[in-house]
């Protein structure tokens, strides 16, 4: 029965304490995903795309489905043989299948907390569906939330099947918090941050997705085999959600510089459209929230956790040092007493949140690339830019301080009196909001404030019903 309503390639038949559990569990889910899921469609057929195993060439089925329906599994990529641990003090030795019991309470976390996240997106995104810009978008947005919601069951397995009566307490507490609410919030900030449009929408699924996809590719290297397995599979999976983020915000400014060409002022606004100075502030905002999601730049647990095997750096292969101790790092921090930066170098391990918020930066510089060659090739000299990762940051030793999206420190009066310039103003999103305010729900037709893209999913027409919305 319960591979039957549980797909797996995990043999949970072998295994029916864990089949229980998590029989259990499901029907708590299925409530949350009820009150909690995408407002609005639940009962409409939506053309989705479903884990049905993990080989390379047909791991995903596509077909319609209606969201309750659809059958969340749990995936674990193929176990590679003789496989050893890559990195940390414990490097060449065999890489475990149960948590060893020294490192069992920074595992049980790690995986906590990368489930916490995984239903906070659900939550933070659940009414867009009513301002959609397309039935295309409608899709990738319930796409994205369906495997957000697949991906907590991945940590959900990890933790009732191998963390017992703990683990199977964190996994009901992965359903007892809600991103936003005061009295059970979730874990990281930025996961209890409202989503209320869709440039918010496709900012997060840019910045904020890439940061899981990053922490995934991490734990993908755990020496615990089963997380780095299931890390693994879902990173596969995410790589969907930053498209829909990325080709979002770069149809967005296509259509903003479509819409600036023809307007007699240069406004997008004017004529529907969503100005490149929002779409600035958007940025600024999502991307100075998204590194705070790192952590702290000195981190005694970020070091054992990489020491000890529990976590590892993405393409971990690709490093010269995999013990972390050959070369030191340099940090920045702001010291807010004298007004002064201040540098040290530290052991590498110590630093591994930076190591990792580093290769963040570099990937989102290659993407504000591609979306500044849409402006080129519309004609415009307007370009989108990163703030430097000083700005606007609330964990940390930059923290303290504040600073101009270029890095220039500032003082409260000078931040107070220009922050409106740089983010996001109750005004810039009511504006937002404006435009965005009717869904488009016509099959093959698109809001006036986004470009087409351009193809469509899985070689599907644009005019397809990617959302069967009819009577």
């Amino acid at each position: 029965m319960c591979n039957a309503y549980i797909p797996n390639n995990v043999d949970l038949t072998s295994s029916p304490s864990v089949a229980r559990a998590l029989t259990h569990w499901q029907s708590r889910f299925k409530e949350w995903w009820m009150e909690r899921g995408p407002a609005d469609f639940q009962s409409h057929e939506v053309y989705l795309r479903t884990a049905v195993s993990v080989e390379p060439n047909g791991w995903a089925h596509y077909d319609y489905v209606r969201l309750p329906e659809y059958r969340w599994g749990i995936f674990l990529s193929q176990p590679e043989r003789n496989r050893t641990i890559g990195f940390g003090d414990m490097r060449g030795q065999p890489v475990w299948q149960e948590p060893p019991e020294e490192h069992s309470a920074a595992l049980r976390w790690l995986i906590a907390t990368q489930g916490d996240a995984e239903p906070a997106s659900v939550e933070q995104q659940r009414l867009l569906g009513r301002t959609c810009p397309s039935l295309y978008d409608l899709r990738n947005l319930l796409q994205v939330n369906v495997e957000e919601a697949r991906h907590l069951w991945g940590m959900v397995y990890l933790l009732i099947r191998h963390f017992g009566a703990e683990g199977r307490n964190n996994a009901e507490e992965l359903l007892a918090r809600s991103s936003g609410s005061q009295e059970q919030p979730r874990i990281l900030d930025a996961f209890n941050v409202p989503v209320e449009d869709w440039l918010h929408f496709f900012m997060y699924t840019t910045f904020t997705d890439r940061v899981g996809k990053m922490q995934l590719l991490a734990a993908a290297e755990s020496a615990f085999d089963p997380l780095s397995r299931t890390a693994h599979f879902m990173a596969i999976e995410e790589a969907h959600h930053l498209f829909v983020g990325e080709t979002g915000v770069a149809r967005v400014l296509r259509r903003t510089a479509e819409l600036m060409r023809h307007s007699p002022n240069g406004s997008a606004r004017e004529l529907g459209g969503i100005e490149l100075s929002v779409i600035q502030k958007y940025l600024n905002l999502w991307y100075s929230l998204t590194l705070d999601l790192f952590g702290s730049e000195l981190s005694r647990k970020a070091a054992s956790v990489f020491s000890s095997g529990v976590k590892g750096r993405p393409r971990e292969a690709t490093f010269e040092d995999h013990d972390g101790t050959e070369r030191p790092y340099r940090i920045e921090s702001w010291d807010a007493e004298t007004r002064t930066f201040r540098y040290q170098d530290v052991p590498m391990r110590s630093a591994m949140n930076e190591v990792l918020r580093g290769l963040f930066i570099q990937d989102c510089e290659r993407v504000v690339e591609r979306w500044n060659r849409v402006l080129s090739e519309a004609g415009l000299s307007e370009r989108v830019r990163l703030p430097s990762p000083r700005f606007n940051r609330r964990q940390g030793l930059l923290a303290t301080g504040h600073f101009s999206p270029e890095g220039t420190p500032l003082t409260v009066e000078e931040w107070e009196r220009h922050a409106a310039e740089w983010l996001p103003t109750a005004e810039d999103r009511a504006a937002v909001s404006s435009v965005q305010a009717r869904a488009v729900m016509a099959r093959g037709e698109m809001a006036n404030w986004i470009a087409p893209p351009t193809r469509g999913i899985q070689g599907k027409p644009l005019d397809f019903a990617y959302v069967r919305v009819e009577a």
